[in-house]
């Protein structure tokens, strides 16, 4: 079994006052039934579970519930072994089938006799949409595929060194060879294999490209079926386009989404929903510009210009042809990264609770990402996938513009910790030692 991060999240809902239910999110595939049945089995003597994708016929039951009462009396009739008050965990998944279950959660919560947890995915953005959602009676978890940390282990590396990595970034000092070289080793599979749960299973099984390759050919079937059966039926044709063009996008000099490159689409107001419907669906990943790079940055988001990624590195470099992985085990890849690097480190960001910015201008150029702690510093971030990431223009333009308010610059490369001036060079493994990410 993976080794997963939001283990502790749900533990620390455990250990809380049991008023609130649990709520686990994120995009289809990126473990939360596996990780939520697990921990259910291993904390809870009894556990029901329903599964509204599996199980139609309780579907459809429990969308006929008409109050908190109901709904319990057809959960229980549903149930396929006793609901014994005090000892149960609830488990309900695919939660976005029947949404009017959270409606009625407050209610059921409050009654103290069961604890429940609740899976769902994004699609057809369902569970943003309920007007009456009980807020303050949910425990929200988000999960995604595995971040970096989270790889290493599942590759057998101790926690503590990868500890160790980010204690020396944090204090500035560079990383011992041995450590930076098994790092960076492992930074490289990564890459390649991703953090799908069934990817890096199939790479820890086989130790085979070709079956991690097939396992991101069937998640990208997944989800372009999904966008047929769950989107809005009058933007599914066009939501498609948009997902099979990513990797062309990413590819492209800057990087940011063109909106040219869909047919008959002139101005972004026309695509809009179909955009949101892939960040709300957690199968891509927006990166918005900011006008001014200056706290707070929520202010200075401008919406129609922006990058576009899959939610997941490996799913994005499986996208080009097996060739393109050449040279990458050795830091010396046969084509040129640079996006790939990007989509990597705004998973990982992402991963950390940051909301995903960049900045450009014609006078000082373009900052990959800029990222705000919850002090409001910003931190400039650049992120270089060959050997010249000493050369970074458009970084310093920004840092001798007065006015801006970077208050850190980064950037993220193969290579050591070390600082020159007012700039900081870090391993691009070790973005995830970011961890002050701006409240939500």
């Amino acid at each position: 079994m993976l080794k997963r991060k939001a283990t502790a999240l749900f533990q620390r809902w455990l250990d809380a006052p049991g008023d609130k239910a649990l709520l686990v999110k994120g995009a289809r595939q990126v473990g939360k039934s596996y990780l939520v049945d697990a921990f259910a089995r291993d904390n809870f003597e009894h556990v029901v579970k329903f599964d509204l994708v599996e199980d139609q016929a309780t579907c459809d039951s429990l969308g006929q519930a008409t109050s908190a009462d109901d709904l319990f009396l057809r959960l229980s009739v549903a149930a396929s072994s006793p609901l014994v008050a005090h000892k149960t965990v609830v488990v309900i998944d695919e939660v976005q089938r029947c949404p009017n279950i959270l409606t009625y959660m407050k209610y059921l919560v409050q009654r103290g006799d069961y604890r429940y947890v609740l899976a769902g995915s994004l699609l057809g953005v369902q569970i943003e949409n309920i007007d009456s959602l009980p807020v303050g009676y949910l425990t929200q978890v988000e999960m995604f595929p595995l971040d970096f940390e989270e790889f290493c282990w599942a590759c057998g590396l101790a926690g503590s060194v990868y500890a160790s990595a980010v204690s020396l970034f944090a204090q500035e000092e560079p990383l011992p060879d041995f450590l930076y070289d098994r790092l960076i080793g492992l930074y490289h599979r990564y890459l390649m294999v991703g953090g799908m749960p069934d990817a890096v299973n199939a790479f820890l099984a086989s130790n085979n490209i070709d079956e991690v390759r097939t396992v991101h050919a069937g998640l990208h079937t997944l989800y372009r079926d999904d966008i047929t059966k769950y989107a809005p039926p009058d933007l599914r044709l066009t939501i498609r386009d948009i997902y099979d063009l990513i990797p062309s996008e990413v590819g492209s000099k800057n990087r940011r989404f063109r909106l040219s490159s869909i047919a008959d689409v002139k101005r972004f107001d026309q695509v809009q929903d179909h955009f949101l419907w892939l960040t709300q669906a957690g199968v891509a990943l927006a990166v918005y510009n900011v006008s001014a790079p200056a706290a707070p940055l929520l202010v200075n988001v401008q919406r129609s210009m922006f990058k576009l990624f899959y939610l997941d590195a490996g799913l994005l470099l499986s996208s080009y042809p097996k060739k393109t992985y050449e040279g990458l085990l050795d830091g010396k890849a046969s084509m040129n990264m640079g996006g790939v690097y990007e989509a990597a480190v705004a998973q990982e960001l992402k991963a950390h609770g940051f909301a995903l910015r960049y900045f450009t201008s014609k006078k000082v150029g373009e900052l990959d990402f800029v990222v705000e702690d919850a002090s409001g510093a910003v931190t400039a971030i650049e992120v270089k996938s060959g050997a010249a990431y000493r050369t970074h223009a458009a970084l310093d333009n920004a840092m001798q513009t007065r006015g801006y308010g970077i208050d850190k610059a980064i950037v993220f490369a193969e290579t050591n910790v070390k600082r020159e001036g007012n700039v900081l060079y870090a391993p691009v493994f070790l973005v995830g030692a970011l961890n002050f990410a701006e409240p939500l």
